[in-house]
């Protein structure tokens, strides 16, 4: 979706054959929790087709695909204050960003064994494209639902990015 703002054409097969993928398996424990499965913020974690389980990828992996069709354009914006995000979106540039399906604040956190290293993160994690704002509003596009101009509070979009890790990525 913000490919195709910055006039780059290519089709969302191509681009979810191109991304990294985290080849770790699901594996589950008797009682069907995830016992073990990738890190996100290594490739896409799971299936990305929707035809077996699937989860999500994180902005680094996803800003190395962005790169590859704009490079020296590509900017990371993780980590800094909603104030640049949205001077960034005023810019006419929209934003990756990273919340939940229902824009709110995570309420169902799952733990799983990546190696040694222990992943907590929310299972209806979600990324959408913030494409305006007004003072009490976001305006999303959605790229699960296709929805455009999807109006969400201003304060509770921040806290839901806050709790996802601040993660943004767009172009210049």
């Amino acid at each position: 979706m913000i490919l195709k703002y910055a006039g780059i054409r290519v089709g969302k097969m191509e681009l979810a054959d191109e991304v990294k993928k985290e080849p770790d398996d699901i594996k589950t424990g008797k009682a069907g929790d995830i016992t073990h499965w990738g890190d996100p913020n290594e490739g896409f974690v799971g299936d990305i087709t929707g035809k077996e389980k699937g989860y999500a990828i994180y902005a680094e992996p996803l800003e190395d695909l962005m790169k590859k069709y704009l490079p020296g354009r590509t900017v990371n914006l993780t980590g800094q204050s909603f104030e640049k995000i949205l001077r960034h979106v005023s810019t006419g540039k929209p934003v990756v960003t990273w919340t939940t399906g229902d824009y709110k604040l995570p309420d169902r956190w799952e733990s799983w064994k990546h190696g040694n290293e222990q992943i907590t993160t929310p299972l209806d994690l979600h990324a959408v494209v913030l494409a305006g704002y007004d003072p009490n509003y976001v305006y999303l596009n959605d790229p699960l639902s296709a929805r455009k101009a999807v109006k969400v509070k201003k304060k509770q979009f921040i806290e839901s990015w806050h709790a996802l890790g601040s993660q943004a990525l767009s172009y210049e």
